[in-house]
């Protein structure tokens, strides 16, 4: 392989910090799927039978609902790993910058509005009080770190590719 046929060799290679912090991301979004699946497995999470029934439609499509959106939020928690990948892109680097300002922007937003509701809405929950909401609080709490992940990732790839142009 000659030079010319190099992919992007005047890409700046993701520091080593964008890096943790992308593979933190996915591991961040793990434990609040691993929970959605126990549940969908009929593991006791805090929902009483009744709740799980006529609430969440389990058993029922309820489990493909849960099982799929564990899925679908661990695949979009591995989207930061293209923005730090070495390996050439799937898609253009202006359409992948667009994606990830837009996925952060998206995630605080989200964020912040999660935590207007839950300061000023007095919110109907199900879940029982004692230890299955500590234990569901430990497992969703790490979803709080991926904006702050997500911002700092897409900041070192907008840097980088800047560089490239």
């Amino acid at each position: 392989m000659t030079t010319t046929d190099m992919p992007s060799a005047s890409a700046a290679a993701a520091p080593v910090w964008a890096r943790r912090a992308a593979h933190a991301i996915a591991l961040c979004a793990l434990p609040s799927g691993l929970w959605r699946i126990a549940m969908a497995s009929g593991v006791y999470v805090g929902y009483s039978d009744e709740v799980l029934r006529d609430v969440y439609a389990i058993p029922g499509w309820g489990i493909a609902y849960v099982v799929g959106l564990s899925i679908l939020a661990e695949l979009a928690a591995l989207f930061p790993l293209l923005l730090v990948s070495d390996r050439q892109r799937l898609l253009r680097s202006r359409t992948l910058a667009a994606v990830a300002c837009t996925a952060a922007a998206v995630l605080v937003a989200v964020t912040l509005w999660q935590v207007v509701v839950a300061l000023t809405v007095e919110s109907h929950t199900y879940l029982s009080n004692g230890p299955a909401r500590v234990v569901w609080a430990c497992f969703f709490a790490p979803l709080a770190a991926i904006p702050v992940l997500m911002t700092a990732v897409t900041s070192s790839y907008m840097k980088r590719r800047r560089g490239i142009r």
